[in-house]
């Protein structure tokens, strides 16, 4: 019964936090780009991360990429990317996650291991097809750095909560 539910809060819950991730950057744009910054807000890689970790979500990596397509047609005018580093992200969440325990600490790794892939893949993208000029020490400086500090303070916020969620649904 329980999986029963989650197979209906889960999707709703993972487009709710890409829809919060456009949200907060639009609220806050101009706390979150300025000169000699650049904060990404990775709210919906946070839910896939507790999901893996926390949940038992059927049919993971197809949500993923299915959210992925909307990510790219809402956020980054690339179609494609976030379809496939999203679903990624979940089979290196998995492979990464079977060598530790759950803890506040192990999740908090991961996830800051994922963002950190999810940016230079991103990078890397932009790259390719001439979106960026930006170097790898700008990117590491610039955005890498204060996305890190970003995401950290929301998962602070949003662990209880999230573990509650996917620990009462499962």
């Amino acid at each position: 019964m329980r999986t029963e539910k989650m197979n209906y809060y889960f999707p709703i819950g993972l487009f709710l936090a890409m829809f919060l991730d456009g949200g907060l950057t639009q609220v806050f744009a101009k706390q979150m780009f300025t000169n000699t910054m650049a904060m990404e807000s990775r709210l919906v890689l946070l839910f896939i991360v507790m999901a893996v970790c926390y949940g038992n979500v059927e049919h993971l990596v197809m949500w993923s990429a299915i959210v992925g397509l909307f990510y790219d047609m809402f956020y980054t005018g690339i179609l494609g990317v976030f379809t496939m580093i999203l679903p990624l992200m979940v089979y290196v969440t998995k492979y990464m996650f079977q060598f530790f325990t759950r803890s506040f600490i192990v999740v908090l790794l991961i996830y800051l291991i994922d963002i950190t892939i999810v940016t230079f893949l991103f990078f890397w993208a932009n790259s390719l097809v001439d979106f960026t000029n930006a170097t790898i020490t700008d990117l590491i400086g610039r955005t890498l750095g204060p996305t890190l500090i970003y995401n950290l303070a929301w998962f602070v916020v949003l662990f209880l909560p999230l573990e509650h969620f996917f620990e009462t649904n499962y």
